[in-house]
């Protein structure tokens, strides 16, 4: 059997490179349609959450500046209700995947999510963003693939920040569009109907 000559030689280390190359460059894709999915799906089980907080108070949890959801207890409060002291508790911005969305007050009413999820690069800044006037809400992400069906150059435009990057990604409540502000839109409303 006669050896491989230096020429085949290097062909060959060139060929297994360029495979190489091209097979961590489909890995990182497939790694970041992996995290943009769970994107989707987390804002899904969300916007899905904060629907049947809805339905069930008649409002959506305010937003706190850092655009997390105020809907956790927060400190013990005494009320006087018919002339007797009840304690509940006040709300408090939920931490993004420590924090369940459920009712404070009723510890044996099952949690609207047990645990609210967390960006998948939350660890490298990413974040979710909430906000809110208790009517309406916007709930929203970044996702790293500008290519996605779902990325919205429209949400980035509004220059939002999930963290290290702007959102680009969203899901409201009814029709309230995520282009603009919640107040613009509030503001458009009330200019029709006069």
């Amino acid at each position: 059997m006669k050896p491989f000559t230096k020429n085949e030689l290097m062909g060959v280390v060139l060929i297994l490179a360029v495979v190489v190359l091209v097979s961590l460059y489909n890995f990182g894709i497939a790694n970041r349609r992996g995290r943009d999915a769970e994107r989707k799906s987390d804002i899904g089980s969300i916007t899905n959450g904060l629907n049947k907080y809805n339905d069930d108070f008649g409002v959506y949890p305010q937003a706190s500046d850092d655009g997390k959801i105020i809907a956790c207890r927060g400190e013990e409060i005494e009320q006087l209700v018919e002339d007797q002291l009840v304690n509940s508790f006040s709300l408090a911005p939920c931490e993004w995947g420590k924090d369940a969305l459920e009712d404070v007050n009723d510890p044996n009413f099952p949690p609207y999510i047990k645990t609210l999820p967390t960006d998948p690069k939350s660890r490298e800044g990413f974040s979710y963003v909430y906000l809110s006037n208790a009517k309406r809400f916007q709930i929203l992400a970044a996702l790293e693939g500008k290519g996605e069906a779902e990325y919205d150059p429209a949400i980035e435009a509004r220059g939002i920040a999930c963290g290290e990057r702007v959102c680009n990604f969203g899901r409201s409540s009814g029709q309230t569009p995520l282009d603009k502000s919640i107040q613009e839109y509030e503001n458009e409303l009330l200019e029709e109907s006069k």
